[in-house]
């Protein structure tokens, strides 16, 4: 599902609103998720899953190609845990 997708289905859903007001209500509901997730907080959608930054250890890696070593540092991810609702309807 696209971007563009989403929108079109909220014009859908509610009929009064203009593709520009979708826009911007999507964009603001992405921008705060952002903002939460670069803050360190934990986003929960029942229904849906959570969003929980994480920090990634540093490690010793290689270079496929060469099998050099070489130094992955620390830095930070986002890990994404879906519902068990999201879950068993996946799986049907």
């Amino acid at each position: 599902m696209k971007r563009s997708d989403i929108i079109r289905t909220l014009q859908v859903q509610f009929k009064h609103m203009r593709a520009k007001d979708a826009m911007l209500m999507l964009d603001a509901v992405v921008d705060e998720m952002k903002d939460a997730v670069a803050n360190g907080d934990r986003i929960e959608i029942r229904g849906f899953g959570t969003f929980q930054p994480r920090i990634r250890a540093t490690k010793n890696g290689y270079n496929p190609s060469t099998g050099e070593t070489i130094y992955l540092p620390a830095g930070r991810t986002i890990l994404f845990k879906p519902s068990r609702e999201l879950t068993k309807k996946m799986n049907g």
